[in-house]
């Protein structure tokens, strides 16, 4: 990817069924967080709500690497 990429982030998260697997309990009811210009603050939204969610084991919080999906040969162009 060239300098000038956005490298964008979504922020998620929900009640698993079990701890094992990563299925939600309920996909409607999924925490959209946001969507973030980069990994450092997309991290710093994830680190927020999985310690305020720390007394629940099976709520999870991921972050999900969207320019990858939007660019995955990596060459700036749309997939």
């Amino acid at each position: 990817m060239s300098d000038d990429q956005q490298y964008l982030h979504l922020v998620f998260g929900g009640e698993l069924e079990n701890l094992e697997d990563a299925r939600f309990k309920n996909p409607e009811e999924l925490d959209i967080v946001g969507i973030f210009p980069n990994y450092k603050s997309a991290e710093k939204a994830w680190r927020g709500k999985a310690q305020s969610t720390v007394d629940n084991a099976h709520m999870r919080y991921f972050i999900v690497h969207l320019h990858r999906f939007l660019d995955p040969d990596g060459d700036g162009k749309l997939g």
